[in-house]
């Protein structure tokens, strides 16, 4: 499969989030592998680490199409997600299923094109 280099990164901060729904690390990662393939993103690989009790979360997901990564600080109640995708695959879509499920009180969200001029 053929992906030309441009793409669509989406850099989301989501604050107001139950500190409970940040520090899941096997829901956080099987949220984040639910929402590449909802935006038609093919996963190749994912690994999350939890720091421990009601701590953080970090984790990636690499896919054929770039990545989705997250780092979440349960104590803030804040998530920063980075989804980066090419081709034909949608991060918006991932991106509202992960806002679905974490149920942010407010979101700041930063969109670039990437790829050659």
């Amino acid at each position: 499969m053929n992906h030309a280099p441009s793409g669509t990164h989406v850099l989301a901060d989501l604050s107001g989030i139950a500190a409970e729904k940040l520090s899941d690390c096997a829901a956080l990662e099987q949220l984040l592998r639910t929402a590449a393939e909802a935006a038609d993103a093919r996963v190749l690989f994912s690994h999350f680490h939890a720091f421990g009790e009601g701590q953080g979360v970090t984790g990636v997901v690499l896919l054929a199409e770039s990545h989705i990564t997250i780092h979440t600080w349960p104590e803030c109640g804040f998530a920063a997600a980075d989804i980066f995708m090419c081709g034909s695959a949608q991060p918006e879509l991932a991106l509202a299923l992960i806002k679905k499920a974490l149920q942010p009180g407010a979101a700041h969200i930063h969109t670039s094109r990437r790829g050659p001029p």
